[in-house]
């Protein structure tokens, strides 16, 4: 056995396509910020369509899984920093473990390019399969394991001429026309299939002209202005005991200079790092604060309720709910509050805790011991605003964020703690898809985070401000709010799914075709 395993392994390292199916998953990473060469998730995919163009299923599965890994090893290789500084593994274990990680993930993609290879008759079959097969995995790869939707090939359209097309189809249509033009161009370059190609445009560019033809979303004319704090507090002090109340002073007093002539206020993801319920204090006077100077506040925060033994990552409100408050809305346990519900494993809560938690310091991280909230909840009340809010990785599930969208949601707020990540490409990926849901939704995007990257996107001038990562420091900044509902808002996925269920549906059809005609002329004839 072990003779084999070492044959085959040589095989492998021998084989130079397997080498350039894992450098064009590899490749991928520059379509994604910070890098945002967009045009190279086309030419990647062209080039896996090639390699696994393959009668042998099983050979196709394995082109498919290089570059799977390729993708996800390079895309997600910011995950391992985390690890490696904070999980207190050996450097052989923590790479062992990310390597598993992107094995996972990587059958996802295998699967789409096993089940297309059954369908490589004809062209147009195997691009639908590929189309419907990317669309199901990518939806498991969401969903399953608690889902990890990220590094989706949409996002990589999110700075291209094609982000017009988000209000309406979302990024997981996005995805699927990658695909479309990315497995048409391979048909028209192997067997000169024009008519693929010409289809495949024509769906797009007639998607692309209904923005042109109908716009219901637009300025309302109302602005307000909001102050975005950064405090950039190191992880390693962050669940510090001792650094609670310099952390809570440092953003009291990065804000106090700046109350007046603001409309809202926002701090990051665990910005308060006490326990509300200890926290009172400290929190009914700058809800008194922000009361008088005629303003409300946001801010993340622990809250452990005691009676229950839950614990909730939260989002609270302070100072004024509607505009016409004279006075603050706090006390523990308002309804004015969200509580995360995508929670991040590991990070958030230990699957098998009783039997993780021991083995090292990554299984045992301060706070990852929460309990979800709510999927659905109501908008946050901030001085007469509705806020849409999502904690940290809640913002790639973009199922999620739709379904606490209402018609009255004014802004699409997140906030974040990326210092986990330290100066690598994963909190520039993170922003890239908090602009994606802006676009989806339609609605201004405030994004506030510890270290980076805090700043406010306008999903319609896509014009964006940010602080600089890695420093404390305040942004005001104007933003104007948005009336009416996009497609995508009103109506989700659910057209691109009626679409692929048509196409898998035809199909089907077309391959068991034969078998249904042969057992029609057996009986009938």
């Amino acid at each position: 056995m072990l003779k084999t395993l070492v044959s085959n392994l040589s095989n492998l390292v021998k084989d130079k396509f397997a080498w350039l199916a894992l450098l064009s998953g590899c490749a991928l990473t520059f379509a994604y910020s910070p890098f945002g060469f967009w045009p190279i998730a086309f030419a990647s995919l062209i080039l896996a369509v090639w390699l696994t163009d393959k009668p042998n299923p099983k050979l196709a599965a394995k082109y498919g899984f290089l570059f799977g890994f390729g993708w996800f090893a390079l895309g997600i290789s910011w995950v391992h920093v985390s690890i490696a500084e904070f999980g207190g593994l050996p450097l052989p274990v923590s790479l062992l473990l990310m390597a598993l990680l992107c094995a996972y993930l990587a059958i996802y993609p295998t699967l789409t390019f096993f089940f297309a290879s059954y369908f490589n008759q004809t062209p147009w079959q195997r691009v639908l399969a590929l189309i419907g097969g990317f669309a199901i995995t990518e939806w498991l790869r969401g969903h399953m394991l608690t889902g990890f939707p990220w590094l989706s090939f949409g996002y990589t359209l999110t700075d291209s001429p094609l982000s017009s097309l988000a209000p309406w189809i979302g990024e997981f249509g996005l995805t699927l026309l990658i695909v479309l033009a990315a497995a048409s161009t391979y048909y028209l370059i192997k067997q000169r299939a024009v008519y693929l190609t010409v289809i495949s445009f024509a769906a797009i560019a007639g998607v692309y002209s209904v923005p042109v033809i109908q716009g219901s979303v637009k300025y309302s004319g109302d602005e307000i202005t909001a102050l975005l704090v950064q405090g950039n507090i190191k992880q390693s002090l962050r669940w510090e005991p001792e650094q609670f109340w310099p952390t809570m002073s440092k953003y009291r007093d990065m804000t106090r200079p700046n109350w007046q002539g603001v409309d809202l206020v926002v701090w990051p993801e665990a910005a308060i790092p006490e326990f509300e319920d200890i926290a009172y204090p400290f929190l009914e006077g700058l809800d008194k604060a922000a009361a008088f100077n005629n303003t409300a506040l946001i801010t993340g925060i622990p809250d452990y309720q005691f009676d229950t033994r839950t614990a909730y990552n939260t989002l609270i409100t302070l100072g004024k709910k509607t505009k016409e408050d004279s006075e603050g809305q706090y006390h523990y346990l308002h309804k004015n509050r969200y509580q995360k519900h995508q929670l991040l494993p590991i990070g958030e809560f230990v699957p098998f805790e009783d039997l993780l938690r021991p083995i090292a310091p990554l299984f045992n991280l301060a706070m990852s011991s929460f309990t979800r909230g709510d999927a659905v909840q109501p908008n946050l009340l901030a001085n007469g605003l509705h806020v849409l809010p999502a904690i940290c990785y809640e913002i790639a599930f973009s199922e999620l964020v739709r379904d606490n969208f209402t018609t009255e949601s004014d802004i699409l707020f997140t906030v974040s703690n990326d210092a986990w990540f330290g100066d690598s490409h994963g909190p520039h990926q993170h922003m890239q898809i908090a602009r994606m849901r802006a676009l989806e939704l339609q609605r201004p995007l405030i994004r506030v985070t510890n270290n980076g990257i805090t700043g406010v996107y306008d999903p319609i001038s896509k014009v964006q401000q940010t602080i600089p990562q890695f420093e404390a420091n305040t942004l005001k900044s104007d933003v104007k709010l948005i009336n009416g509902v996009s497609w995508y808002a009103a109506h989700g996925d659910r057209p691109v799914w009626m679409m692929i269920a048509l196409m898998m549906v035809t199909l089907i059809f077309v391959k068991a075709k034969p078998f249904i005609l042969s057992r029609f002329e057996r009986n009938f004839l």
